[in-house]
C-alpha cells in the first residue's frame, strides 16, 4: 500500500464515504486512501425507528468494504496523530501517511462520562439511548407499565439534535396503544428555552406536546444521572443553549421563574441545593457529545476541540490543504447527514479546483440542513433551514413525489419520506458518491 496520497480522507461514516465517492466519480485517477478502523458502516438516522420498532436494526448496517469505491485504499487503522505542517498523518499503529490534501470527517464521540453516573446508568436498568442502542429502547419502551418516563438532552452539540424529542412522541403514541398514557407522565427536559430553533417548526412542535399533554421543562441542564435510584438531577440555567437542531429561537422565549422550576404537575421532583431531581421510571436520553480526543488534541481543533474550518468553503482556517465538514467540524449548524449532503459537494469542488488551478471554487456553502421530526407513527414533520435559521426547504427536494408545500406541518407523505425514500437516496446515491 502506497505512504502518499493525493487526497487522504480521516473517517469513513457519511461525510468520508460520499466526499471519496464523489472525487473518484470526477476524477477516477486520483490518488485517495481512506484511514477507517470500523468493520461496518450505519444508517444512524433510522435508529429512532429502530427504537420505536418500526424499522429493523439490521437494515441500518452494511459491511465498510461494500461502501469504500472501487480504487481507494483502505487503511483500516486509527488515526492518531496530525503533523500538518509536514503533512503527515500518524496512526495508532505507528504507520505515517503523507498527503496533498486532508479532509478530516471522523464524526464525533459520545461521551456519557461528561454526566456523573451516566456511563454506569447508560444502556441498563430503565435508562437507554438510541443513540447507543436503539433495539435496548425498544425492549425498555415494551417493560414500561406507566409512571414517569423521561426523556432529555445534554447541553453538548450532538448529532441529530431533534432525535430525543422524536423517540418521545413515538413512546407516547405506543403507550396510548398499550393503554398506559393515562397512568404515564411523559416529561421532556431540555437546556434551551425554545422546543426548536426555528420559530415555524417551534410552533408545530409545540401543538404537537399541548395536543399529546407533554410536560416539556425548558433550561434544565443535566448533571448526573441516579441509575439506582432512578433520578436525573438538573441545574436550572437560563443562559443555556443545545446543541444541534435545539437553540434558543427568535420570538417568544418561556422565561425562567417560579413556574420553571416548580410546576411539574404530578412528577414526582427532589431539591438538592440548586439542583433539582426528576424522579423516572424510564429515561431516555441524547448522551454528551464532543470531538474525538485525537481531535481536541490536535493542532486542528478550535478553542472548543472542533476542527477550525470555514464556513462557507471547509477549508482550515490556518491549513489550505486541509478540510473538514460533518459531525466533528465546527461549522455553525446542526450535525445531521442532510447537512453533509449540501457540504461533500462543495468541498470535492474546492479539492478539484485547488488540484486543477491552486485556487478555490465558487461554491459555497450556505448552511443548510434539515431535521427529520417524527412527530409519531405514520406523521412528520421536516424542518429545513440556513445559517440564519431561517425555514429554507430545498428546492430539489420539494420535486420528489412524496413532498409536500408545507413541510413545516405533520404529514403522513413525511413519514413515508423518513422511513422508505431517504435510506433508499442514502444507500443509492449519497454513498455512491451521486450529488442529491
Amino acid at each position: 500500500m502506497s505512504k502518499h496520497f493525493q487526497v487522504l480522507v480521516i473517517g469513513g461514516g457519511t461525510a468520508g464515504i460520499m466526499v471519496s465517492s464523489m472525487l473518484k466519480r470526477k476524477n477516477n485517477s486520483i490518488k485517495i486512501g481512506l484511514i477507517e478502523p470500523a468493520e461496518k458502516h450505519y444508517y444512524q438516522p433510522a435508529w429512532t425507528l429502530v427504537g420505536a420498532n418500526t424499522y429493523d436494526f439490521e437494515k441500518t448496517a452494511r459491511p465498510m468494504a461494500s461502501l469504500i469505491p472501487k480504487g481507494v485504499d483502505w487503511i483500516q487503522q486509527f488515526a492518531e496523530k496530525f503533523e500538518p505542517e509536514n503533512n503527515k498523518v500518524i496512526t495508532k499503529n505507528g504507520e505515517m501517511f503523507t498527503y496533498d490534501y486532508l479532509v478530516v470527517v471522523p464524526g464525533l464521540k459520545i461521551a456519557p462520562e461528561m454526566i456523573e453516573g451516566l456511563k454506569e446508568a447508560m444502556d441498563s436498568g430503565v435508562v437507554c439511548s438510541n443513540y447507543t442502542n436503539p433495539k435496548y429502547t425498544w425492549e425498555i419502551l415494551k417493560k414500561f407499565k406507566g409512571g414517569t418516563a423521561l426523556f432529555t438532552q445534554p447541553a453538548t452539540p450532538i448529532k441529530c439534535g431533534g432525535a430525543p424529542q422524536k423517540i418521545m412522541y413515538l413512546a407516547d403514541e405506543f403507550f396510548r396503544k398499550e393503554g398506559l398514557r393515562d397512568k404515564s407522565d411523559i416529561v421532556f427536559a431540555l437546556p434551551s428555552g425554545s422546543i426548536f430553533g426555528v420559530k415555524i417548526i417551534a410552533d408545530t412542535l409545540m401543538n404537537v406536546v399541548d395536543k399529546k399533554d407533554i410536560n416539556v421543562r425548558f433550561f434544565h441542564r443535566l448533571v448526573e444521572v441516579d441509575g439506582n435510584k432512578k433520578i436525573a438531577w438538573y441545574e436550572i440555567d437560563k443562559d443555556l443553549t443545545a446543541g444541534g437542531c435545539v437553540t434558543i429561537a427568535d420570538g417568544d422565549v418561556t422565561t425562567l421563574d417560579k413556574e420553571i422550576q416548580y410546576n411539574y404537575k404530578d412528577v414526582k421532583v427532589s431539591r438538592r441545593g440548586e439542583q433539582y431531581g426528576i424522579h423516572f421510571d424510564m429515561m431516555h436520553l441524547a448522551p454528551p457529545q464532543s470531538a474525538p480526543d485525537f481531535i481536541k488534541n490536535s493542532p486542528l481543533a478550535s478553542e472548543l476541540g472542533w476542527v477550525d474550518v470555514n464556513k462557507g468553503t471547509m477549508q482550515h482556517v490556518k491549513y489550505a490543504n486541509i478540510f473538514s465538514l460533518g459531525d466533528v467540524s465546527n461549522l455553525p449548524t446542526s450535525k445531521t447527514g442532510a447537512a453533509i449532503r449540501k457540504q461533500a459537494p462543495v468541498v470535492v469542488e474546492n479539492i478539484l479546483k485547488l488540484i486543477e488551478t491552486n485556487t478555490l471554487s465558487s461554491k459555497e456553502y450556505k448552511g443548510y440542513t434539515s431535521c427529520p421530526l417524527v412527530t409519531g407513527y405514520g406523521k412528520m414533520v421536516l424542518a429545513e433551514f440556513d445559517y440564519n435559521q431561517n425555514f429554507e426547504p430545498d428546492p430539489k427536494l420539494k420535486k420528489f413525489p412524496l413532498m409536500i408545500s408545507d413541510s413545516y406541518k405533520e404529514h403522513w407523505r413525511l413519514w413515508l419520506l423518513k422511513k422508505y425514500m431517504l435510506p433508499y437516496l442514502y444507500w443509492n446515491k449519497m454513498m455512491k458518491g451521486i450529488e442529491v
